[in-house]
Parts: structure tokens; C-alpha cells; sequence
């Protein structure tokens, strides 16, 4: 090497060294949030112990560190997406199965349904301490955790032949769930480059449209064709394969030092993080009262025999949403979180008002996907933008929120049922997304501002 070749190695190695210990200074902890005050400070990632890495450098910390080529770890946000369809699939797939398992555990079909009410109960009251208790625990480890929770559960679920059991296998399911929600969407931000971080959200949370749309037909049709049973195992085998993609193919971070851990009550005073946690409440409240009694609507519409297929156009949908909000999400979070709100509101109102005609319930059912399905990639980016460093807790609370609307939708949709009928879920979702579009557009500063931090 030449003397200027060496003369400019060494000073682009200071320049370097003066970037780190500026970055270092204002970022002492390795965590996902200060990590992400760093970048919007100073245009660099934090790895797994504290370093500055540029994003065009290349130069990695040898543990997982973000590196510098500017595009996606797809195989690893791949990962991530298959355990988000693993989640999303053993919360919903009794649905199709109930009578099957009603039988063989000897209950009655409401009894259980109530095997996906308990499976969001064990979500909402754990998530929070469990992500506080393991928020120091490496994040490879715990992803690693939770789905082997899932491999359990679903496997006693198969297994077992008594409805407290089940019962038991479904909340302990529910517990795993709470870790993976809290975990997945901070995990794929912080595999990704800061420019592209919503779109490796979206990429992750594409698994859940893939499963309502997919998974619960297919476990429906394996139910019916074999054993109910064989639906929980294949999802089983499913997870164990998923336990060594994750274990080869995903990058690990750190969890927070125990100085950096925050109080839930911390994260609730950051501006920004309220409205986020109520659109997040009321919304998935209206989608979950209709989507839950969807069989029983379209009964009710002379549709009954058409709802595997209208579901099916609602997970298309769903999935065109992803990809929109994947590419545009960096600079217009909020436009697309009002374009969501709008588009579900238009849906409801049709189904309310037309749903006499076939065209328009499938032209509704479109419509509902297209504004639903980018909604938990919106909503998670938006509370891990307002929360900054208090992202983790305010995660946390949104996971609780999200299965406390959850159970809530199937709680108020029954109630709905009996007092008014069908033909009042439409106009009930209708109804709540009113204060969800008031509290979007009123949080323009923060929580759905004009213009993200960092975006490109």
C-alpha cells in the first residue's frame, strides 16, 4: 500500500473513531430506541455493544450488527413473518374447527369459542410484566422462547382430550403470544436500515393477512379432510421448523440494561403515544366485532355458503395493503393510517346500507381489506416513532390494547347479536372509527405527524 493510500486509511479511521465516541457520548446503551435517537442524530446504527457502524460502511461489530448495504435482510425478516403467521394462526384457527373440537372435548360450541377468548386473555394480562421481567434478555433468545411456547401449547391442544386442559394449553399459547407481539415489530426495525425500517415492519407483519386469508381455510379444510388434531400438529411442525430458521438465519440484538428498562406510566407521558394507544384500542375493536360475527352477516345476507371465498378476497386485499404500506410508509404514515380509516369507514357503510346486493358485499369486503391490512404495520411504526426511547413499553402496552379490543370485539359482537342482530355490525363499526379519524387527524404533532423523523 502507498504512502497516501495509508495516509488516508489512517484518517478515515479517525474521522471514524471521532464519529463513535460522539455517537457513544449520546448513546450509552445498546437498545432498540437509543439506537433509533442515534440515527435520526447522527446517520449511523448502533450494534450490539454500543458502536457506531455507518450505513455505508460495511463494518459490522461481528455480532449481528447492522451493516452498511443499504437493503433488507429478507431471509431473516422472512423469519420473522413466519412467526407472526405462527401467532396470528394458533390465536384464530379454532374458528373453523369448533364443532370437530366441541365434539371430541365434549362442550358445547360456545364453550369452545371461548378456547380463542382465553388465548387473548393470556396475551393482555401478561404481555406487559413478561416484556418487562425478559426486556434484558438477548432478543434471538427470546423470539427463540416464545415459539417454542407455541410448539408446547399447540401440541398439548392436539393431544389433549379435556377441555380444562385445553383451556390451560390455549392461555399458555396466549402468554407466548404476548412475548412475540411485543417483540416482532422492534426485532424487524432493528434488522433494517433506518430508511427502510417501516418496510421491514411491513414484510413482517405481512404473516397476519397471509393467515386470516390462508391459514384458518387450510387448517379448516385439514380438519374436515383428517382430525382436528392434525391441524394443531401440522402447526407444531411448522414451529419446529421455524425454531432452526431462526436459530440459522436471524441476526441477534441485545435486550436493555437494566438502567434503561422503562415504566409503563413513562411511556404513556411521551406525547404522541395516547392517541396511537386509542386508535389502536377502538379501531381493531370495530374490525374485530365484525370480522369475528363475519359467517354470521353474511348468513344473514343470504351469503352463508360464500364465506370462505369472502374471506379469501379480504386476505387479497388485506395483502395488496401490506405492499402499498411497506413502499410508502416512510413518508406518508400518516395519509395512509387516514386513507386506512376512510376505507374501512366506506366498507362498513355499504355493508350497512347495501348488502343486498352480492357485488357490493364483495366490493366491500376489498375495500375493508385494502384499508385493514397495513393498519398493524402503521400502528406499530407509529407508537415505536412516538415513544423514541420509551418504544419498548409503549409496545408492550399496544400488544395488551391490541387483545384487550380483541377479546372486547368478541364480547360486544355477541352482545350486538342478541340485542339488535346481524344487520348492527356494520353500522357499529361505523360508529367507533368516527373518534379513530378525529384522533388521527387531531395528532399531527405527534403520534401520526406530517412527517416522520429520518424519513427519506
Amino acid at each position: 500500500m502507498s504512502l497516501t493510500k495509508k495516509s488516508l486509511t489512517k484518517k478515515s479511521l479517525i474521522r471514524k473513531s471521532r464519529a463513535e465516541k460522539s455517537l457513544l457520548a449520546r448513546a450509552s446503551a445498546a437498545d432498540e430506541p437509543v439506537a433509533k435517537a442515534a440515527t435520526s442524530l447522527s446517520g449511523d446504527l448502533v450494534g450490539d455493544h454500543g458502536v457506531g457502524v455507518g450505513v455505508g460502511d460495511g463494518v459490522g461489530d461481528g455480532e449481528g450488527a447492522v451493516t452498511g448495504d443499504r437493503k433488507l435482510p429478507l431471509l431473516a425478516l422472512l423469519a420473522l413473518a413466519t412467526a407472526v403467521f405462527i401467532t396470528s394462526l394458533t390465536e384464530t384457527l379454532p374458528a373453523g374447527l369448533l364443532p370437530a373440537m366441541s365434539a371430541d372435548l365434549r362442550v358445547g360450541e360456545s364453550a369452545t369459542g371461548q378456547t380463542i377468548t382465553v388465548y387473548a386473555i393470556g396475551t393482555a394480562l401478561t404481555a406487559i410484566p413478561l416484556t418487562a421481567a425478559t426486556s434484558a434478555w438477548r432478543r434471538k433468545r427470546l423470539l427463540l422462547a416464545s415459539m417454542a411456547g407455541f410448539a408446547v401449547a399447540n401440541t398439548v391442544t392436539a393431544l389433549s382430550g379435556n377441555y380444562p386442559l385445553t383451556m390451560a394449553a390455549r392461555f399458555g399459547a396466549g402468554v407466548a403470544a404476548g412475548l412475540a407481539w411485543a417483540l416482532l415489530a422492534g426485532y424487524a426495525r432493528r434488522l433494517a436500515p433506518a430508511h427502510l425500517q417501516g418496510r421491514a415492519i411491513a414484510i413482517a407483519m405481512a404473516g397476519i393477512p397471509v393467515a386470516l386469508s390462508l391459514g384458518v381455510p387450510a387448517g379448516t379444510f385439514l380438519g374436515r379432510a383428517v382430525d382436528w388434531r392434525a391441524a394443531f400438529l401440522v402447526m407444531t411442525a411448522l414451529t419446529l421448523a421455524l425454531l432452526s430458521w431462526i436459530a440459522a438465519s436471524v441476526p441477534d440484538r441485545p435486550g436493555q440494561g437494566r438502567g434503561g428498562r422503562t415504566p409503563m406510566a413513562a411511556a404513556l407521558k411521551v406525547p404522541g403515544v395516547s392517541p396511537v394507544l386509542f386508535v389502536t384500542l377502538v379501531f381493531v375493536l370495530a374490525h374485530t366485532i365484525l370480522y369475528t360475527f363475519i359467517a354470521t352477516f353474511l348468513d344473514a345476507v343470504g351469503m352463508g355458503g360464500s364465506t370462505g371465498l369472502v374471506l379469501l378476497v379480504f386476505g387479497a386485499a388485506s395483502l395488496v395493503s401490506i405492499w402499498v404500506v411497506g413502499a410508502q410508509i416512510n413518508r406518508r404514515l400518516r395519509a395512509l393510517t387516514i386513507a386506512g380509516t376512510l376505507l374501512v369507514a366506506v366498507a362498513a357503510a355499504a355493508l350497512a346500507a347495501l348488502s343486498d346486493s352480492t357485488a357490493v358485499v364483495y366490493a366491500a369486503v376489498t375495500l375493508w381489506g385494502l384499508g385493514w391490512g397495513g393498519i398493524p404495520t402503521l400502528l406499530q411504526t407509529a407508537v415505536g416513532d412516538a415513544g423514541g426511547e420509551h418504544a419498548d413499553a409503549a409496545q408492550a402496552v399496544l400488544v395488551t390494547l391490541w387483545n384487550v379490543a380483541m377479546a372486547g370485539g368478541g364480547v360486544v359482537g355477541g352482545i350486538l347479536l342478541s340485542l339488535l342482530g346481524p344487520a348492527s355490525f356494520p353500522w357499529s363499526v361505523l360508529l367507533l372509527l368516527v373518534p379513530v379519524l378525529l384522533v388521527v387527524l387531531a395528532a399531527r404533532a405527534n403520534g401520526f405527524p406530517t412527517r416522520r423523523e429520518g424519513a427519506a
